[in-house]
């Protein structure tokens, strides 16, 4: 198979993966967006809860990963988990983390370091580079490190699999005599070594 035929399926899994991908994100939205706001409505009242907005976004945040990580794991990225459920969570985990800090990073360059303060410039900056920034690399550290192929369970045991065929044994020459030349021909001789599997009787 060609590197070309390869590239071409890689290819057609990319899309799927990212329009998944999409979706999972779009339903990790809604449910931060709901506990949030759950929160805020019941048992954190800020009224109630000095910090109550604070411990909202954290609890909201993580459940939101949370589900997101699911969402990944068994349907947008399923064909390629890892065997090491927890090792994959922890590194799903963390890029979202870092993923959530890019809009962060939009929003301070913007406001504070060249200057623009509206609202408007806030909500661009925050909302739609740092957004877009974000999802560009979450999808590609989650797509080549934390669901990458080669790091799967299937890939793992395909490249065990391979590994452990032998190459075909090959009879040594010391192996056959003068009687065993007179009988198998001259091919067989020592000085012209052939596979176990070319011997008269050998298994198919």
């Amino acid at each position: 198979m060609t590197e070309q035929q390869t590239e071409a399926p890689r290819g057609a899994r990319l899309v799927p993966q990212l329009l998944k991908f999409g979706a999972v994100g779009g339903v990790g939205f809604f449910v931060n967006l709901v506990v949030f706001n759950g929160l805020l409505l019941t048992v954190l009242r800020p009224a109630a809860v000095h910090h109550g907005p604070l411990y909202a976004t954290i609890i909201a945040t993580v459940v939101a990963i949370a589900t997101n990580w699911l969402g990944n794991r068994y349907w947008a990225f399923s064909a390629s988990r890892q065997a090491h459920t927890g090792r994959e969570a922890a590194e799903f985990f963390a890029v979202s983390l870092a993923g959530m800090g890019i809009p962060l990073l939009c929003l301070w360059l913007s406001h504070y370091v060249f200057g623009f303060t509206s609202l408007l410039a806030d909500n661009i900056a925050n909302n739609v580079v740092g957004l877009a920034l974000g999802t560009v690399f979450r999808f590609a550290l989650y797509r080549w490190w934390v669901f990458a192929p080669a790091r799967s369970a299937g890939g793992r045991a395909s490249r065990a699999g391979a590994a452990s065929v032998p190459e075909a044994a090959s009879v040594p020459e010391a192996s056959l005599g003068a009687a065993d030349v007179a009988v198998l021909g001259p091919r067989y001789a020592p000085g012209g070594a052939t596979r176990q599997s070319e011997l008269p009787g050998a298994p198919d």
